[in-house]
């Protein structure tokens, strides 16, 4: 965060971490982060609290600020009637959701800016989203709502008490009630799956067959929705469904195209803004959030693994490289957001899109100026580009009616794919592959151009959550697009790195949750990282998340030090988190925890920022909406059931009722509206196979053979897979899995396979396996098979002497 204003007054905010907060420290504004300090202040005062929430890449609520909070008029309004408090969401997620729960069930809806008027016992009686300054249209200004609330609390104070109280009530109790679950496993289960199909074709009634999505404008990208279509396609495969795999995998894969296609992706970075405001994935809100990327990254990963069409590989690395050049934060994790506004020098106010936008002298310019490419002028590559990408010396933001309804982009161009390659190279009579090589020069030039202009504000704040998302997608890209056919090149954004280098970030990203946001001596996480660790504890999505990337490092790597990690973690998060009764994972844990209690004890000191989770949150909450972060509930069931397939019989079978139970505390939403939990459907698949195919692969850590039998896993798009890594001449890492599972361990004993052996792949299934392999085009194919196609070539259970000494070679 860059310094404030000098010879500026400053106010509380001035001493916290959250760039958010700091973003509010020079408004008149008397605030006050959330915590004990300003709720006593209130009780003191006998006033309301002004509660704003919000996050720092958020583009209405700097138009609030610049209106209303910057206002010294609003500000003395504010500071005579109320107590102010301005919350981050990203930080504290469980502040925010009990506050959207009452506005989205008494206005309707919600979003941010939010606006709630509480009483000094914290219950909300009014609230809203963003206001205006002044009274127009017919709609109260801010400061009209400000007077007519401080007029209202004076005269009927305590008839706002008692019907806040008693609004809250009933809300607690309609929460307490949908989050009960049936908390049944077992049999529930089998009836359950069938939400799989139903969320599939409720997607499918809504599908936009010509511009791809779900629905009208806005157009967000929600993976969970894309994954749960390939999800379907594979066990359509299994029922021999062809033709019905195919449309579901159409309107995943169609989707995605459109999506990139679009001004929605960043063409110059490579990454995903946050939504289309136009049903043509076209005119972006500009602003950049961590949590969207890694999960489309993972959606065409998975597309990539189905169709091998090299696009979404090399959308995949386009989104990976922009993390790592522009999201990377120095301690090696990754950093929240890039914002929406940045300023535009001509007139030195901040604007949206400013960064990202060109006129269409800007781009002939730069593409016009220089030396041409081939065959072709500089002018023609000028306008080669322009034709490709649509710019217009109007501006291109027209398409919609939707798309600049406030007429700020005028003459202004988005850049888009107008035009597909093969259509591009067709008008300028050259080969595909030229025409990509003289577009990705195009791109490279004007991202260097592009530089030299005000960054938007970034985010540092590095949230647990969204790392472990990271961290989980950099892991599997680092595998996936070691397949690659052919490896691609630099394609700017597509830097053409080494696969391996995902690899490594992810490494990195963990080491630096390790090191900055877990607590070795109580096995806890905390929520961020602002210039040190944040008091604020771990949510259960920190530990969902966490967990989900660990693993996948696993997977990718066979270092045990991940699994065993993750292993811990799931436990915390029991611990603190799961519903016995009910089933399922609250957001925050219980007010009487370990965890809340050291988080208050550290905040009574009165550290900035710090204040950690505690009874002032009035509702208790499961999350049950995958949403653009899908709910922990979702990622854990996926993660037990991993857990389980990497652990001996006995916890196996306690780690899938655990899972089982999981899900079953949704039964009501998964019954009548599963697309409201696309991710739940998608582990749901993973409980209905009932057992993981475990590929067991012996060999030396890093060796070739290993290698290639590693990649070979990962060749195909089976979420039904997991791998265990076993190296003989690795005794700790041996003596771990003799310990964790030793069923597996038997499998490459029972062949009496030695250390100096051939890397051999083992893959089994509910306690049978095929014959094992040193070939990677065998693993590629067996595990291409449709699920329980081909017969096994043993009929012993493992654990018991294995029936064959020979391999495939």
């Amino acid at each position: 965060m860059s310094g404030h204003s000098e010879g500026r007054t400053l106010n509380r905010l001035a001493q916290e971490q959250s760039a958010y907060l700091l973003q509010h420290a020079e408004n008149p504004v008397n605030w006050y982060p959330w915590g004990e300090e300003a709720f006593a202040i209130a009780r003191q005062r006998d006033c309301p609290i002004f509660l704003s929430i919000g996050y720092s890449s958020c583009h209405w609520c700097h138009v609030m600020e610049h209106e209303s909070f910057e206002s010294e008029e609003i500000a003395e309004v504010l500071n005579r009637n109320f107590v102010s408090i301005k919350v981050d969401k990203e930080e504290r997620p469980d502040v925010d959701k009990t506050y959207m729960t009452y506005i989205q069930a008494t206005q309707g809806g919600g979003g941010w800016p939010m606006s709630v008027f509480l009483t000094p016992d914290l219950h909300p009686f009014f609230g809203g989203t963003y206001f205006p300054p002044q009274d127009a249209y017919g709609r109260p200004g801010f400061k009209t709502v400000l007077n007519r609330l401080a007029s209202i609390w004076s005269q009927k104070k305590e008839d706002i008490r008692a019907s806040s109280a008693d609004s809250m009530r009933q809300l607690g109790e309609i929460i307490s009630s949908s989050a009960s679950g049936s908390g049944a496993a077992g049999g529930a289960t089998e009836e359950l799956v069938k939400s799989i199909s139903l969320c599939a074709k409720q997607f499918e009634e809504r599908f936009d067959s010509r511009l791809g999505g779900f629905g009208s404008a806005p157009k967000f990208p929600r993976p969970s929705e894309l994954i749960v279509l390939m999800t379907e396609y594979v066990r359509l495969l299994y029922m021999n469904k062809n033709d019905e795999a195919r449309r579901m995998l159409h309107m995943a894969t169609f989707t995605m195209k459109q999506m990139a296609a679009g001004g929605m992706r960043d063409q110059l970075g490579g990454g995903f803004h946050r939504y289309s405001v136009d049903e043509y994935w076209h005119v972006p809100h500009f602003e950049i959030m961590l949590y969207d990327n890694p999960q489309l990254v993972q959606s065409n990963l998975a597309a990539y693994q189905i169709t091998r069409v090299l696009d979404h590989a090399s959308i995949a690395r386009g989104v990976l490289d922009y993390l790592l050049r522009d999201l990377k934060h120095p301690e090696g994790g990754f950093c929240a957001a890039e914002d929406a506004d940045s300023l535009d020098t001509s007139d030195g106010k901040k604007k949206e899109g400013e960064f990202y936008i060109w006129t269409a002298k800007e781009i002939d310019e730069v593409l016009g100026g220089g030396g041409g490419a081939g065959k072709f002028s500089s002018s023609e590559v000028a306008s080669m580009f322009a034709s490709h990408y649509g710019i217009k010396p109007e501006g291109n933001c027209t398409r919609s009616p939707r798309s600049d309804p406030h007429h700020e982009f005028q003459g202004k161009n988005v850049l888009y794919q107008a035009k597909t390659l093969e259509e591009t190279a067709s008008a300028t009579n050259v080969s595909i592959g030229e025409a990509d090589e003289i577009l990705s020069s195009c791109r490279e030039k004007l991202f260097n151009v592009r530089k030299t202009r005000p960054r938007p504000f970034r985010d540092d704040k590095i949230l647990t959550a969204w790392n472990g998302m990271a961290l989980g997608a950099l892991a599997t890209a680092g595998r996936v697009l070691s397949s690659e056919d052919p490896p691609l090149e630099k394609l700017f954004p597509v830097e053409g790195r080494d696969p391996m280098e995902y690899i490594h970030a992810a490494k990195t990203a963990a080491e630096c949750i390790r090191k900055n946001l877990y607590d070795q001596s109580t096995g806890q996480l905390r929520r961020a990282y602002m210039n040190g660790p944040s008091n604020v504890p771990g949510f259960s999505d920190d530990y969902a998340w966490c967990i989900a990337g660990l693993l996948e490092l696993y997977f990718a790597t066979g270092e045990v030090e991940y699994v065993q990690w993750a292993m811990e973690l799931q436990d915390k998060m029991d611990e603190l988190f799961w519903d016995a009764q009910g089933g399922g994972y609250y957001q925050s844990p219980s007010p009487t925890s370990s965890t809340t209690k050291s988080g208050e004890e550290a905040s009574a000191g009165g550290g900035p920022g710090r204040e950690g989770t505690s009874a002032s949150v009035l509702l208790r909450m499961k999350e049950d909406y995958d949403g653009a972060e899908p709910a922990s509930s979702s990622i854990a069931v996926s993660n037990l059931w991993k857990l389980a397939a990497l652990s001996s019989t006995q916890k196996a079978t306690e780690l899938k009722k655990q899972a089982e139970k999981c899900a079953a505390g949704f039964s009501g939403q998964l019954k009548e509206a599963p697309s409201a939990l696309p991710q739940m459907c998608s582990a749901l698949h993973l409980l209905e196979v009932g057992h993981a195919r475990q590929v067991v692969i012996t060999g030396g850590k890093g060796e070739p053979d290993t290698e290639a039998l590693i990649n070979a896993a990962y060749s195909v798009y089976a979420p039904d897979v997991v791998l265990i890594h076993l190296d003989l001449s690795n005794e700790n890492l041996m003596n771990f899995w003799k310990q964790q599972n030793p069923e597996a361990v038997s499998i490459a004993e029972a062949t009496g396979m030695t250390v100096n052996e051939p890397a051999t792949a083992f893959i089994c299934q509910n306690f049978t396996c095929k014959k094992p392999t040193t070939d990677p085009e065998v693993v590629k194919k067996t595990l291409a098979e449709v699920r329980g196609q081909a017969g096994s070539t043993t009929l012993r259970r493992v654990g018991v002497e294995l029936p064959f000494k020979q391999k495939e070679g």
